[in-house]
């Protein structure tokens, strides 16, 4: 058995050291919470997707858009963040991002780089612009010596592997440290827990390099939130529309909406009609509005398609270079400057990257809440209404402010001795038991071929009845080998295995609702449901699991918001 430390108490149990979940911490804390616990996975200072950085921060600034907030809201709602998300929730975040921004100027990140407030980029040309473009490179230690002023106790190298929930609500959690070579586990009991795991990547085959798991576009964060939330019956949303970003081919990197070059075919004819020349105002949002479009010329034979930066100024390009460092594409320029890639002369090909759980999974309240009492969400693991940073941070700072507020009124409870908390453990400590077993990479590169075969992102690829049911089958016959086969050596194999575990419980949850969905929509094209039906134009589907443990779909109206 693994060892067992003794248990620690929190009133607010953050789970995750990101943007969600360090502004998570700054709230409760903020709010009077005393007792506020932070467990990441790695290390706060530089994990998570924006751990080097982000420029673009989704948000309204009256004295920059004007007195009327609607353009910038429906703006929002068309943009990359707006997909799948709750109007009213939108609309909140929308009125409390600038609030948020200038939180952040005040305490150091530099949100005004050109010495005032300018949003550039993920716009039509001639519509508002409502992305503050800031310079993110040093966001997380600023964050993180911000929490740390109030008192926040951080865990790093902690990853939650477990939730107790008792009487109805979460009572704690287990989390295992691998800070050493050998693991221990380490039971919490806390009256409210905030997960902010971020995105889930290893879902599906690596589009750029399938043989490299970690080639991903994000930070390969692992569906730790979403897991632990569906194994304690937390509703679930828009599961079955995995989202998918572009970037550089076989170099997968995000941030394309900092390049500020035209998309164009060989022959140099723009790929949309967006515009036809180098703009750090608006870039070329083609890929934002065409989503598929790298895939699409691909299998057309009309592509490839290239980033063309040949018309830029130098001081466009010496710009760009300065965004991508705030951007945190350090590793790219380093990359391009040691082999002579300069993208004023050389086309850059891009491409569309794997299919991933970035702003689908939790369902929240517009403050964060799950349908399970006392946990929150925040971040991109978030199903309706967590994509980004600024949602990110938003979702963080009002769940945040809510836990504590909750906490305020609960008592501990003995979480470490749940069914649930005792049995992780058994399980864990069978996999270190069986030091020859099976290899986490085996069932994680399994897991990604069956949801690759049987549940693939469209357009150009459909699903049916058929296709899922026989993936559902195939995932958890694999789940039924994993549980008996795999093994681990040390606390990083161990922390592995626990992932491929939470990939499994998305994979199913994806497959459950793409099934329940008989209709075509978005990326989700049924073969024996080709049209989209009107009546469930204001539906979002939820997937969970109920008290026996056998999963549920249900449908609920998309809040709309209430405009002042």
């Amino acid at each position: 058995m693994i060892p067992v430390k003794n248990c620690i108490e929190a009133d607010v149990l953050v789970v995750g050291g990101g943007i969600g979940g360090l502004m998570a911490a700054i709230a409760a804390a903020r709010s009077g919470c005393k007792n506020v616990v932070l467990m990441e996975k790695m290390h706060s200072r530089r994990s998570g997707s924006g751990a080097t950085g982000n420029d673009h921060f989704n948000c309204y600034i009256p004295a920059y858009h004007g007195e009327d907030i609607r353009p910038v809201f429906r703006e929002t709602m068309q943009s990359l963040v707006g997909s799948c998300k709750d109007p009213s929730l939108m609309y909140k975040f929308l009125k409390k991002s600038f609030e948020l921004v200038q939180l952040w100027d005040e305490w150091g990140v530099n949100m005004r780089p050109t010495g005032d407030w300018e949003c550039k980029g993920h716009a039509l040309p001639g519509k508002p612009r409502a992305f503050l473009k800031y310079d993110g490179s040093d966001q997380k230690k600023v964050l993180v010596r911000e929490a740390k002023k109030l008192g926040v106790r951080f865990y790093n190298h902690h990853p939650v592997v477990e939730l107790a929930r008792m009487d109805g609500r979460i009572a704690g959690a287990l989390a295992v440290d691998i800070s050493k070579e050998q693991p221990e586990f380490q039971p919490v009991r806390a009256k409210t827990v905030l997960l902010a795991t971020g995105l889930t990547h290893r879902l599906y085959l690596t589009a750029p390099t399938p043989a490299y798991m970690f080639n991903t576009g994000h930070c390969p964060n692992c569906a730790g939130g979403q897991g632990l939330g569906w194994r304690v019956g937390a509703r679930m949303v828009n599961m079955e529309f995995p989202y998918t970003h572009a970037g550089p081919k076989y170099f997968a990197r995000c941030g394309k909406a900092t390049w500020i070059g035209v998309y164009r075919y060989q022959d140099g004819t723009p790929v949309g009609p967006f515009t036809d020349h180098s703009d750090t105002d608006y870039g070329d949002v083609t890929s934002d509005i065409w989503n598929s479009v790298f895939e699409d010329v691909m299998a057309t034979g009309t592509g490839p398609a290239y980033m063309d930066c040949s018309d830029a100024s130098d001081k466009q390009m010496d710009y760009m270079r300065w965004a991508m460092k705030g951007e945190g594409l350090t590793s790219l320029l380093t990359y391009m400057a040691d082999n002579g890639i300069d993208p004023q002369k050389h086309a850059v090909e891009f491409m569309r990257y794997e299919p991933i759980l970035h702003g689908r999974g939790l369902d929240v309240s517009d403050e964060g809440e799950t349908s399970v009492p006392g946990l929150f969400a925040a971040g991109d693991m978030v199903g309706n209404g967590g994509c980004g940073i600024a949602l990110a941070a938003y979702l963080g700072w009002e769940g945040g402010h809510a836990a504590a507020l909750q906490a305020a009124g609960q008592e501990f409870r003995p979480a470490e001795t749940c069914e649930n908390i005792t049995a992780r453990m058994a399980l864990l400590s069978s996999f270190m038991e069986r030091p020859e077993g099976a290899d986490w990479k085996d069932a994680n590169m399994a897991v990604q071929q069956i949801m690759s075969d049987y549940a693939p992102a469209g357009p150009r690829k459909v699903r049916s009845a058929r296709l899922l049911e026989a993936g559902l089958n195939n995932l958890r016959l694999l789940r039924q080998k994993a549980l008996a086969q795999m093994g681990a050596t040390c606390s990083h194999t161990l922390m592995r295995a626990a992932e491929v575990l939470d990939l499994m419980d998305c994979g199913e949850a994806l497959l459950c609702a793409a099934l329940a969905r008989k209709e075509s929509r978005g990326n989700h094209i049924r073969a024996d449901f080709p049209f989209t039906n009107p009546l469930l134009a204001d539906q979002f589907l939820t997937v969970g699991l109920d008290e026996d443990g056998q999963v549920k779909t249900a449908w609920r109206p998309v809040r709309q918001a209430i405009m002042d």
